[in-house]
């Protein structure tokens, strides 16, 4: 196992009065599927010294003891007025709850979802200090820095705010522009490098969520912003301007999409809602858009419009003393109201003991004459890196369903002549594996190419829907098997795997640094992720090729025939 740095907190002096102190974690968090990169990432906390000062964003518990003694070094506690949250969440109470007990003249700003939040984490025994935020409100802390306060409420973050302070022209953005990435590096020089994980941080965080998302750009577009200051990875100086444009291209992008999902779900400690992302990054990887409605603070028309909108639904819930949520059982009257019987369907949830919440819905879903999809999810506390994957793999395959059925019904004409003429270009057949920890996959592929001499390298057609494509951006390890003619191999990664299902079962294979190499095949290529290019419905990976060896040398490599373009 490769050796990380310890956690640290990085402070820095970033405009007039203002400082920036990034905790930082350096080991391969992958918790949540938003994290499923592995590369670390920063909780970013900011500290503005008026004649008041204010924190905003302390991290969470796991850093409470290094960030307090870095914060010692730039200020007495005692002297902090104020405290503003971008959102709340229950890593986050541990480090309020110490600054409390160094200061109980703290004044916490945060949104009215956010003031119920804090009131159910810090107990009802203690005294809180609370200015809750509605829109419009300023807090001027002397020395020209008047802050503006922006509530930009999304279904995962209900109590989502954001902060321009008037004076330096920073906007806080907390979970917005941010990525999952960690190190030196404080703002985004060479912003064109980051991309790939600004992308993948929308795609899991943001693209289930586009209509708020747009609500939110247009609200912080009234502000001149000098730079960005998100809750994750570096600060936007740079590429600012074209981030913001993506965001709303990409956004564009879901509500272009023809088919679209009503995820609803609600969650008591924040597990459930891990599901829902889970699943959701599945289904926009299949390209297919994604509705999610947070049942606690949605309003019935809401989601009526979201079901009425949608090819088909997912219903998550915790379970509370053996029940659902009032919340989730008015979205579910709502959804067997107006949902049509031949709409796909699915169940997950989270539970801490008995779990009856999960088989509630489904069976109401299944005595009103529904079609669940797929077994219902039940994941007892916290969900694993494996389970996520599994949710993961759910979410495309439910999209695939859809897309599936949308063809058979729309689709008339065979394919073109000159999807038969594309067809006919051919490649050698091969498997590409991923080990990553605890979790192993596969696919096979046979859009891989030669594409360089120096240093050896080859490009791969990922498709999207694909479940490996997570494991292969930049810096990431696999392995090509290139398959010998005659063999076996190829029927046993032809056939369709359930989501989490082994795909190396009754498979000599030899571990190495990132993959899998089958030992029947005919050669392996151990290969590093160089660059990724965005391509239609794939992504073109680039590798650069650092070791590999021939196993059977008289064999000859398997060939795949098309008979048109969109026949794989």
């Amino acid at each position: 196992m490769t050796k990380t740095k310890p956690r640290d907190v990085q402070a820095i002096y970033i405009a007039a009065e203002t400082f920036a102190l990034r905790s930082r974690s350096w080991n391969r968090l992958r918790f949540e599927i938003e994290y499923a990169l592995e590369k670390g990432t920063t909780a970013n906390s900011f500290l503005i010294q008026g004649a008041l000062s204010a924190l905003i964003d302390p991290p969470g518990g796991t850093f409470t003891e290094i960030y307090l003694n870095e914060l010692r070094k730039r200020i007495n506690i005692l002297d902090i007025s104020y405290v503003i949250l971008g959102h709340v969440n229950q890593n986050r109470i541990e480090t309020l709850k110490e600054l409390l007990e160094i200061n109980s003249r703290i004044t916490f700003i945060c949104t009215n979802a956010g003031a119920i939040a804090l009131r159910q984490s810090l107990g009802s025994d203690r005294e809180l200090k609370i200015q809750v935020v509605r829109g419009e409100e300023t807090l001027d802390l002397g020395k020209d820095h008047i802050l503006k306060f922006i509530p930009t409420s999304t279904p995962r973050y209900p109590d989502e705010l954001c902060t321009y302070d008037s004076k330096t022209n920073i906007l806080y953005t907390d979970k917005f522009f941010g990525a999952h990435i960690c190190g030196d590096q404080v703002f985004d020089e060479g912003w064109s490098q980051l991309l790939g994980d600004r992308r993948y941080y929308f795609d899991s965080t943001m693209a289930n969520q586009v209509r708020q998302v747009e609500a939110a750009l247009d609200k912080i577009s009234d502000f001149p912003a000098a730079f960005y200051a998100p809750g994750h990875g570096p600060m936007l100086r740079y590429g600012l301007h074209e981030l913001v444009n993506l965001y709303r291209q990409w956004c564009e992008n879901q509500k272009q999409q023809s088919i679209s999902v009503a995820l609803l779900f609600a969650s008591a400690y924040g597990n459930t809602t891990t599901i829902a992302n889970a699943l959701a990054r599945g289904i926009t990887k299949a390209g297919v858009a994604v509705e999610l409605i947070n049942c606690e603070n949605a309003e019935p028309e809401e989601i009526k419009n979201a079901i009425e909108k949608s090819s088909g639904f997912l219903i998550g819930s915790p379970t509370l003393a053996g029940h659902l949520p009032t919340q989730v059982q008015t979205a579910l009257g709502i959804v067997l109201s107006t949902a049509t019987k031949s709409y796909q369907a699915g169940v997950f949830g989270s539970y801490g003991w008995s779990g009856e919440a999960v088989d509630i819905i489904s069976g109401k879903l299944k005595d009103a004459g529904y079609t669940l999809a797929f077994e219902p999810i039940r994941i007892k506390f916290t969900p694993t890196e494996a389970t996520l994957q599994i949710c993961e793999e759910t979410g495309t395959d439910f999209a695939q369903m859809l897309k599936i059925a949308k063809k058979v019904r729309t689709t008339l004409n065979p394919g073109s002549t000159v999807e038969q003429a594309v067809g006919r270009i051919v490649g050698s057949l091969c498997v590409l594996t991923v080990k990553r920890g605890e979790v192993s996959t596969a696919m096979l592929a046979s859009w891989v190419s030669q594409a360089t001499f120096n240093p050896p390298g080859l490009t791969i057609a990922v498709a999207k829907d694909r479940a490996i494509e997570s494991y292969l951006y930049e810096g990431d390890r696999f392995v090509i098997n290139i398959l010998e003619q005659g063999k076996q191999l190829r029927k046993h990664f032809m056939k369709k795997f359930a989501p989490g299902e082994d795909r190396f079962i009754n498979i000599q294979v030899e571990p190495t640094e990132g993959g899998l190499i089958l030992n029947d095949g005919l050669a392996f290529l151990e290969c590093r992720v160089s660059q990724r290019m965005e391509c239609g419905d794939h992504w073109i990976v680039y590798a650069i090729v650092e070791n590999g060896k021939l196993l059977q040398s008289n064999g000859l490599t398997a060939i795949h025939h098309r008979k048109t373009a969109s026949n794989y």
